[in-house]
């Protein structure tokens, strides 16, 4: 785990820790849980930290926060996401649709 630092800057911008927000998410790996959800949809994190997957074939969405970070993996049946789907709107809503609908195979 990493923590996303104090001196964090983008285009000149110092960037605030913890990271509350909207950002986008581009699906790296299409995953039955992005039906109906576009790519680069954005979703709401709250975060300080963030992770560097050991096996880049888990990562099946990414964002970008003065760096690019692991924000969905997936493995199996399982599946993770940095972000928070209850406070991400419509994009949330069908993710947890998708999920409720999903019988852990892809």
């Amino acid at each position: 785990m990493r923590l996303f630092g104090k001196d964090l800057h983008e285009d000149g911008e110092h960037l605030k820790v913890p990271h509350m927000g909207w950002n986008e998410v581009s699906q790296v790996i299409d995953h039955p849980l992005w039906h109906d959800i576009p790519d680069r949809a954005r979703f709401y994190f709250v975060h300080s930290y963030y992770i560097e997957s050991g096996k880049p074939s888990q990562v099946v969405g990414r964002g970008h926060y003065g760096v690019d970070f692991a924000a969905v993996l997936a493995e199996g049946s399982r599946f993770a996401t940095q972000f928070h789907p209850e406070k991400s709107h419509t994009h949330g809503l069908q993710l947890l649709q998708n999920f409720a609908a999903w019988d852990g195979r892809w």
